[in-house]
């Protein structure tokens, strides 16, 4: 694996909806074992380029290149093969099946009739969620999903797509409606991550949470890239003045005006 070729690098992407341009000429790139921070305020741009990186949307222009092969058409069944794993705020899980099901949901073992293995998925469940992530108060693999917390089943999402090899995560608003105590351990699985190699994209409107775990911070602004700075380089304060002014906001910042 050569690091210093950026695992994703998107280059002028734009998306139209009609006459409506929600993303305009947007270029950045997530390099190996990197978190970054894709921040802005509501109707930054933020969820459609989200969509646009998870293979979801189509983009109107622009380019997609992954590991230093361009691919011209980008949607699901690309990025899953690249190991694009996008976790929303809801986990994307299914409540009324069990931690095992919804972990091997599509990928599941079978025998030669077709017939699942579910003690071997439940046995290969109960390893994950002993050393992928460490999850409290869950007491078996075979607990259904609507039993468990926010935090928890947002932690089933994470272990997962580890234990599927995926390469890049991007959680959308993962800590907005977590306890303190689980989002400090959200923010504890992705730095366990980045150091296992694999890279995440966090969307938040919490900057402290993302300048806690980032390396990088990209911040959008009504569908314009107009920061895209690394932690040591920035400040909270600076990070709030982009969101909360764009590209003003930062000019007055860094003159001493904000």
């Amino acid at each position: 694996m050569d690091t210093a070729t950026p695992l994703l690098r998107v280059e002028g992407v734009t998306k139209r909806y009609g006459a409506n341009t929600v993303l305009n000429d947007v270029s950045f790139d997530i390099g190996h074992s990197e978190v970054v921070g894709l921040l802005g305020d509501n109707g930054a741009g933020k969820s459609t380029l989200v969509k646009i990186m998870s293979g979801v949307v189509q983009m109107s222009s622009g380019s997609y290149t992954w590991e230093g092969q361009h691919h011209d058409t980008v949607n699901r069944a690309l990025t899953e093969q690249l190991g694009v794993e996008t976790i929303f705020q809801d986990s994307a899980l299914v409540p009324q099946m069990s931690i095992t099901r919804n972990l091997f949901m599509g990928r599941e073992i079978t025998n030669r009739l077709g017939l699942m293995k579910m003690k071997q998925m439940d046995a290969i469940t109960s390893e994950i969620l002993d050393t992928v992530v460490t999850i409290e108060g869950i007491k078996s693999s075979k607990q259904l999903v609507a039993s468990l917390s926010g935090g928890q089943a947002q932690a089933v999402a994470i272990a997962r797509a580890v234990h599927f090899k995926r390469s890049l995560l991007i959680l959308d608003e993962p800590t907005s409606a977590l306890a303190v105590r689980a989002t400090e351990a959200l923010l504890n699985y992705l730095r366990q991550l980045k150091s296992e190699g694999v890279s995440s994209v966090l969307v938040t409107h919490n900057l402290h949470h993302a300048y806690q775990v980032c390396d990088r911070h990209i911040v959008m602004n009504h569908g314009r890239k107009i920061l895209d700075v690394r932690r040591e380089d920035t400040s909270v304060e600076e990070l709030t003045a982009a969101v909360v002014e764009g590209a003003v906001g930062v000019e007055r910042f860094r003159t001493g005006a904000f």
